[in-house]
This record gives C-alpha cells, structure tokens and sequence, in this order.
C-alpha cells in the first residue's frame, strides 16, 4: 500500500531524506521514529503529494506519488500534526463539510458523518462545537474527517503530542481499529511506548536517513540488552558475586551504590544460572531484578550514533 525507495529530499544544501525506504502492507501500522528534525514529517509530505521528492521513487496504492498525484491523494487520509477541525462548527457539521468537498450528495454526507461519529464515540457530542471538545475528542474528530472518503491509507503525524495519557490511549484504540479494519497506516511518533504498542515495523530515522528498522522485538534484540541486577545480603558480597560469576563466565559490573551488580544475560532463562552460581559460591541474595531491554534503549543508541549506509524497513 505505501512504497518508498531510497527516496531524497534537498532544500538547497540541506538534506532532510538521504535515500529512505519504507514499505507498508495492508491493515498494519508502521512507525516512524525519530527527534525533531530527523525527516519524519518531509516523508509523510512526500509520500501524501504536498512535498516533490528530489531523487528515488513512492507510490500508494500502486500510484506514483508525482505521476499520479490526483490518483494518490484519492486513496489516503491525513491527519497533521495539529487539528484541522473548524471550532465554530460542531462534530457533525465539520464531516459533513469535508464530505461534501469531496463531492457527496447532502444526504450521503450526513449518512457518512453520523457512521464516523458512531466510530469515533463522538454521537453524543455530535452537536457540541467542536471549541467546548476536550483535546482527546477534537484528535479523534480530526481523524473522523481524515476517513470521511474512505482511504485505504492513512498518514498520522504525531497524532498524540499534547494529549493527556487517557486521551492518548483513546487515540490509540482507534488506531488499531482502522488497521483491523485493513487500512495501512503510516504513524510519526517520538513517543516510544506508542510505537511500542501500536507498530509492527518500526523504522528509525536520524539525520535524514534510516539507521534502523524491523518490529519491535528485532530492534529491542539488535541494540538493547537483558540484565540481571543483583543485591547481595552481606556488605562484601558484591565483590564475592561479581568474583563468582566471572569465573562461571558471566561478565558481572558492580553498580555505582557499590550495593549491588549487573550481568548482561542472553534470555530470562539464564536468570536461573544466575542464582545457581551465587548459590554454589553461599552468596546470599537479598534483591533480584530482570530487565528487557526497551525502545528507549534502542532510540538513544541509535540516534547518538552516526547513521551509517541506508538500510530498507
């Protein structure tokens, strides 16, 4: 549904895209991730006809992007970075509007509006101006309108910022919804813990380019690392754990409190090997934690790091 290949973008001498690649199938949700000026944004504009790309090739449902920018923009929603929701107008007034921009007769823009209030849990609210809705019902509006033509493609760009963490879990509820339904969406975050539960493929981006991509999983496995955090019961136990372990050939690291230590294991599984060893050495543990590694592992070594050769997502 969205296919992008090594695709540039120049503003003069700067680069804001540097040879991207990114694909999207049907009914997922793949994020882009990065920091403010990483290139998430000018990829969405490019992908959705408002940007021209300098060098390499997009397309959306099988439609090139500049070629076939009319056939494009006939397949997808947009949802912006800020509400483009008219506050005068209430809930069913503004998709009745845009419903009726797209050529729907007054009867079949009502019918529309009233199935996407429905959708959206905003029936209640239909006749409310939208400048009394609460920030979470306004983003959920505003997406409403970017369905109102039925696009087998979505482009959410950073739909949550500034939400409350109720509303932003309402937002994505939503956003699942409408990959179960089979629309692909194309979702711009820097929220990690969003990407982490709503994408099935992440690409990570730094500096214009790709420097990472692959689920969640993957990226968490490539980059980050599982660790055993050991509290011994006695003052010197740390040393004698750290002494233990290293000859049963785990790489232990005393913490700074100088109260406890660290293993990088390779499963949760190797935990028990772990307490095996301190047991065998008559160590006694006083606090044992596991940790996975997390996407803001991932994000900060991989942003922190020159972005090497462009990889696809």
């Amino acid at each position: 549904m969205i296919q992008a290949v090594d695709v540039v973008k120049s503003f003069g001498d700067v680069k804001a895209l540097d040879g991207v690649s990114v694909s999207v199938p049907e009914g997922s949700i793949h994020g882009l991730l990065g920091h403010n000026g990483a290139g998430k944004t000018t990829l969405v504009h490019i992908l959705s006809t408002l940007l021209p790309p300098s060098g390499g090739s997009a397309s959306i449902c099988g439609y090139d992007v500049t070629a076939d920018a009319e056939a494009v923009r006939r397949c997808i929603g947009l949802t912006g970075q800020f509400a483009s929701v008219d506050e005068q107008l209430n809930g069913r007034e503004n998709l009745v509007l845009v419903a009726r921009l797209l050529g729907a007769s007054r009867r079949q823009a009502v019918a529309r509006a009233n199935e996407l209030l429905e959708l959206f849990e905003l029936t209640d609210a239909a006749t409310r101006p939208v400048l009394q809705y609460s920030g979470g019902m306004r983003r959920r509006l505003d997406i409403a309108a970017s369905l109102v033509g039925g696009p087998r493609v979505i482009f959410l760009d950073e739909p949550t910022t500034g939400l409350d963490p109720n509303a932003r879990i309402g937002v994505w509820e939503t956003i699942e919804r409408l990959a179960k339904d089979g629309t692909a969406v194309l979702l711009t975050t820097q929220y990690l813990e969003e990407a982490d539960r709503l994408c099935e493929q992440i690409t990570v981006l730094s500096a214009g380019s790709v420097v990472a991509g692959g689920n969640p999983a993957e990226l968490k496995a490539e980059v980050g690392q599982r660790l055993v955090t050991v509290t011994p019961a006695s003052e010197n136990g740390v040393r004698d754990a750290v002494h233990a372990l290293e000859k049963a050939g785990i790489r232990a690291t005393p913490q700074e409190s100088g109260t406890a230590l660290s293993a990088p294991v390779a499963a949760a599984s190797d935990l028990a090997v772990v307490v095996r060893v301190l047991s065998d050495a008559d160590i006694e543990i006083a606090e044992l934690a596991f940790s996975e590694p997390t996407l803001d592992d991932v994000y900060l070594t991989l942003t922190h790091e020159p972005a090497s050769k462009p990889v696809s997502a």
